[in-house]
Order: C-alpha cells, then sequence, then structure tokens
C-alpha cells in the first residue's frame, strides 16, 4: 500500500509540475503583449514631449560684428545677437560657415541658436573668460565654478541646431590635465582636482550640505566646466550639431523637463567625455544620435550621496533609440551619481555592437547611493 500510496503522490507532482510548465508556455504571448505595452508608454512619452517652435526671424552674428577668421573674440557679438532675439520675441541665431572664437555663450529664453553647415565655433583656451562663477554641478555635487562652455538658467523653449561643429579647445594642456592623468597631459606637481582645495572640499561641502552660494570655486581650482549644460530649464533641442573636444561632461541637462536631443554627434575622447547625462531631468528624448565618446556614451545621473537625497528629484521618463555608440565606456549607463533614483528608461533599435564599446549596458553605484532604479531594455 505504501509503494502504491507513493507511486500515486510522484504521478499528482509530476502532472502539477507538468500542468505548471504548460501553463507558463501558454502566458508567454501574454508576456510578450506587456513587452509590447511598455513601449507603448515609451511612444506617449515621445509624444508629451514640446519641441519648442520660434518665430520666423533671424539674426546673423555677422550683423553684430562677429569676425570668421577663428582668432577674433566674437563672445561680445554672439551675446549681442542673443540678447537681442530674445528681447524682440525670439527667433534663430544664424553661425554662417566660418570659425569663430567666443567665450562661453549663455543662451535665452525662445532663441535657437543654429550653426549652418560648416560652421566652427572655437571656445576659447582662457579660463579667466569662463567666470564669473555660475551656479553648476561637479559629479551629481551642485557648486558655483566656471561657466559651462554652453549654458543656460532657468530659462525656457532653447535650442541649438545645424549642422556646424562645437569644438571646446580642450586638449592635453588645456583643461584635461586638471583630471591628473598622465595620458591627457597631467605633470606631476601641478595642480588638479583630487586635491584637498577641489574635490574633497566638495565632497565634505555635499556631506555638510553647506549652502550652494558657499560652494565657491572657479579660479584657483581645477575643477573642469561641461560643455552645454542647461539648468532647471524647459523645451529644450539640440539637434544636428557636433560636440568634440570637450573639457568634462559633453551634454548636461540638470533639473530639466522637456528635451530632445535629434541626429546629435558627439566625438571627444578627453577624461569624463560622457556623452550625454541627464542628470534630476524628466521627458527626455535621445533618437538618432552618433556617441563616439572616452567616457560613457549616455549615463544617467540623480545626485551624488546627501546632496542627491536632499534634491529628490529622480530622473524618469527617459527614451534612448536608433543611436549609435561608437566608442565608449558604455553604451546606457545608469549612475554613479543616481542617490535621487531612476525610473521609466527605455531603449531600444540601438547599435551597441561596436569593439570600441566596454558595455551596453552599464549600472554603477555604491551602498552609499540608495538608488531606486526602473529601466526596460
Amino acid at each position: 500500500m505504501k509503494t502504491r500510496l507513493r507511486f500515486r503522490i510522484y504521478t499528482f507532482l509530476f502532472f502539477l509540475i507538468v500542468g505548471l510548465a504548460l501553463n507558463a508556455c501558454k502566458e508567454t504571448p501574454k508576456d510578450q503583449k506587456e513587452v509590447v505595452d511598455v513601449f507603448a508608454t515609451a511612444d506617449k512619452i515621445i509624444k508629451d514631449i514640446i519641441v519648442p517652435q520660434f518665430p520666423d526671424k533671424n539674426y546673423n552674428i555677422m550683423d553684430f560684428g562677429a569676425a570668421s577668421d577663428g582668432v577674433s573674440d566674437n563672445t561680445q557679438a554672439i551675446k549681442l545677437a542673443i540678447e537681442s532675439c530674445h528681447s524682440e520675441g525670439g527667433g534663430k541665431v544664424i553661425v554662417p560657415a566660418g570659425n569663430f572664437l567666443t567665450g562661453p555663450i549663455h543662451l535665452r529664453s525662445n532663441v535657437n541658436l543654429h550653426l549652418e553647415e560648416g560652421a566652427v565655433v572655437l571656445f576659447t583656451k582662457d579660463s579667466k573668460a569662463y567666470l564669473p562663477v555660475v551656479h553648476t554641478s561637479f559629479e551629481g555635487v551642485e557648486l558655483m565654478n566656471y561657466s559651462p562652455l554652453i549654458y543656460a538658467y532657468k530659462q525656457k523653449n532653447i535650442a541649438v541646431t545645424g549642422k556646424g561643429i562645437f569644438d571646446g579647445q580642450a586638449s592635453e594642456t588645456n583643461w584635461w590635465p586638471w583630471c591628473g592623468a598622465e595620458r591627457y597631459g597631467y605633470v606631476d606637481g601641478q595642480p588638479q582636482q583630487k586635491d584637498d582645495h577641489n574635490l574633497p572640499r566638495l565632497r565634505k561641502m555635499n556631506e555638510e550640505a553647506t549652502p550652494v552660494s558657499e560652494r565657491l570655486f572657479g579660479e584657483g581650482y581645477q575643477l573642469r566646466p561641461s560643455f552645454f549644460e542647461p539648468f532647471e530649464c524647459e523645451n529644450i533641442l539640440i539637434k544636428g550639431v557636433t560636440f568634440t573636444n570637450a573639457p568634462f561632461w559633453v551634454i548636461h541637462p540638470i533639473k530639466c523637463n522637456s528635451i530632445t536631443i535629434d541626429g546629435v554627434t558627439v566625438q571627444s575622447h578627453g577624461p569624463n567625455n560622457d556623452g550625454c547625462d541627464p542628470e534630476y531631468s524628466k521627458n527626455v528624448h535621445i533618437t538618432n544620435c552618433v556617441f563616439d565618446t572616452g567616457d560613457d556614451c549616455i549615463a544617467i545621473k540623480s545626485g551624488r550621496n546627501d546632496e542627491g537625497r536632499r534634491v529628490n528629484i529622480p530622473s524618469e521618463n527617459i527614451v534612448i533609440e536608433n543611436c549609435e555608440m561608437k566608442d565608449g565606456h558604455g553604451g546606457v549607463v545608469i549612475g554613479s551619481e543616481i542617490s535621487a533614483g531612476v525610473r521609466n528608461v527605455y531603449v531600444r533599435n540601438c547599435n551597441m555592437d561596436s569593439p570600441n564599446l566596454e558595455r551596453a549596458i552599464r549600472i554603477k553605484t555604491n551602498t552609499l547611493r540608495e538608488a531606486l532604479l526602473r529601466m526596460y531594455l
């Protein structure tokens, strides 16, 4: 009897397991439908993003005194064109073909900075030109530091478009040595970002919640600026242009909403030359771009350690599609500055099979970050 009972029990268990397995197989189409529904949500995010529109008015920087010789300082000419465009209701500030040397460019609401084919904007190597300091960020911690090369603070409806090139002119003799690595031009004994008065001081300010207005850096310090940083902006378009030779992170929207990055090329192989770093930002569409970088191609951020938890703005609703990751540490990366969390990241139809790309998907964090992640591939 015991043998027969044991046989019946085993038989029951066998058919129970087979039944569960068959039921799981039947659920596969449902799972596939759920995947389709997930990317329908991505399509809705794209649809809801506001792509800025601009009045049909043109402001050519040549009419404001610009010179295309690659030597003359065009900072004031570009500033005047942007201010005129902004004050008269907006439009397109045109940079024609030629080489234009300039200091930092500060965008204003309703301005589309448009680089025509053949236009090259060269940013000066004089670090003092990027003063006075502005409210910015370095590796997930806010501070007052050198202005980013292209900067917008609390502006709405801004764009950088065209077929031209932004050249940051960073190299082994300019900006890059401050990272402290010999391969980027650092010479032993020179000041660099790991010195006590630089990153260690900023890290301590983070821990002690020092007001941002008191986190003064800039001249005499060695923390490199980002290339293009919209800060607390809405409705941003970056389309068609090329960024090269960046001092630090290339495209860094921080605390921004409604961002479209379309057909952009990032070709920059310096230290920390991430291609695009959305931070504390939401509703982001990155499409048709090429990333050929010295660090991560796309790295989604949300603040470092205590800073991120205090700010408490997750990066969310980010759709990345139809991009080529040619070179970099990671194709699509979460972190490492990620303490406020990241959610609703969608990645599809991206080419990440280059032999020069170290990893396709990468998640970077540690026990100090305590991040919440939600990602769909």
